[in-house]
């Protein structure tokens, strides 16, 4: 009876950890791709006295030729500049070259890249600061933000690396997939750009209002490869060689977001 009793606890405990285990599991995973815009975020599309002009988001329409010269390559190959030029190349082999074979090397190049987190640091980079005194004040006054001078933010790659235009772009497609947030590797705030959204600063303080740019943060793995075309009498086919793979990540800033922080002195 006592063995059973053992048993039966220990199976409890065992089913009791796994459950703990997986929701602990399922939160890390979310948490991974956690972009929710919190309270303490505010939208300035309508408010900010500059206009960001995002032409970095361009979709590449893959034209007939592309799948035909991909349709046997098992490597997977997201970067666009790359597939232009597979849709720019013309080599027709002539339907009598019976026997014939022959490779063009094309170079090294960024195939893909593959995203493993996402995160947002909604305070990235401060902007602004806006400064309101109450300390002989007789009542509580309101502090709001106003932008007092015009900021450029600036994103970019966290590591080193060859072709990083390509990797910028491709880094950045694939973040749009993660996220609704408005992206740009450059975003700028204007001068004079404001809000409605203010705070309360109680009598014999000095209210410090922060304002903070957020960025995405993406972290992944870049693929290379050499790729030739391959001819084989009347066939073509793209080949990759040399495959590597390399860390990198990408501060992305959100275009017209800002998170505020209020310190009271």
């Amino acid at each position: 009876m006592e063995v059973k009793k053992v048993l039966l606890t220990a199976a409890v405990v065992w089913m009791m950890a796994a459950y703990l285990s997986g929701i602990a599991v399922e939160a890390k995973q979310e948490d991974r791709n956690d972009t929710k815009v919190p309270g303490h975020v505010i939208n300035i599309s309508e408010n900010n006295t500059y206009t960001n002009k995002n032409s970095e988001d361009r979709k590449l329409k893959k034209e007939s030729r592309t799948p035909e010269l991909l349709k046997d390559t098992k490597v997977k190959i997201t970067n666009s500049k790359l597939i232009e030029m597979f849709n720019e190349t013309s080599i027709t082999p002539s339907p009598f070259a019976i026997g014939y074979r022959g490779e063009i090397f094309l170079g090294r190049w960024p195939l893909a890249y593959n995203s493993k987190e996402t995160t947002v640091n909604w305070k990235y980079q401060k902007i602004n600061e806006n400064e309101l005194n109450n300390v002989n004040g007789v009542k509580t006054k309101k502090i709001g933000y106003e932008q007092i001078g015009e900021k450029q933010v600036q994103g970019g790659l966290t590591t080193q690396t060859s072709h990083s235009d390509q990797l910028r772009e491709m880094i950045l497609l694939e973040a749009q997939k993660n996220t609704d947030l408005p992206l740009a590797y450059q975003t700028v705030i204007g001068r004079g750009t404001s809000h409605s959204k203010a705070y309360d600063v109680a009598v014999d303080y000095k209210g410090v209002l922060e304002a903070y740019a957020p960025a995405l943060k993406e972290t992944g793995e870049a693929v290379f490869g050499d790729v030739y075309i391959q001819l084989k009498g009347s066939d073509k086919k793209v080949m990759v060689k040399n495959i590597t793979k390399q860390e990198i990540g990408a501060w992305i800033p959100v275009e017209n977001h800002i998170s505020f922080r209020l310190i009271a002195e």
